[in-house]
């Protein structure tokens, strides 16, 4: 049976920024270097690497649109959850609760690096940046 011809991808970009953020404690915030990566081949997807002392770095998935709406309004599923800090910041909640990490960053940073990523994969054409031939081949298997 002949198969349908695949579309090109588009050539993979992406997208880099070091930001500064906060780990939240009930003394004081703690100041933790990140990298925040975007590849349009994970359209979705912000990788924010937390930067430890000493150690490989901790990487946390957020979606794009979780960002933009956390930013407005608490948002969020499973072990992330977002929502505006009363001075503008915005506040990141990673993991369970009662085991969780509660993260403090520039809004305003985060939404430019955000915009950026709908410069590079305009909202609503995120799924012909997805290479879909790996997942076929497994599901032929």
């Amino acid at each position: 049976m002949s198969q349908p011809p695949v579309t090109p991808l588009p050539s993979p970009r992406t997208l880099t920024r070091h930001l500064t953020m906060e780990l939240v404690t009930p003394d004081a915030g703690v100041p933790i270097d990140t990298t925040v990566r975007y590849s349009s081949r994970d359209p979705h997807a912000l990788r924010v690497a937390f930067h430890l002392l000493g150690r490989s770095p901790v990487v946390w998935c957020l979606d794009r649109e979780m960002v933009v709406t956390g930013s407005h309004t608490p948002t969020g599923a499973g072990e992330v959850h977002l929502s505006a800090a009363p001075d503008g910041d915005l506040l990141i909640r990673l993991g369970r609760t009662g085991r969780c990490a509660t993260i403090r960053c520039d809004r305003d940073r985060l939404a430019r690096l955000v915009r950026e990523t709908f410069l590079l994969v305009p909202q609503g054409t995120e799924e012909h940046h997805i290479d879909w031939q790996p997942l076929l081949a497994s599901l032929r298997r």
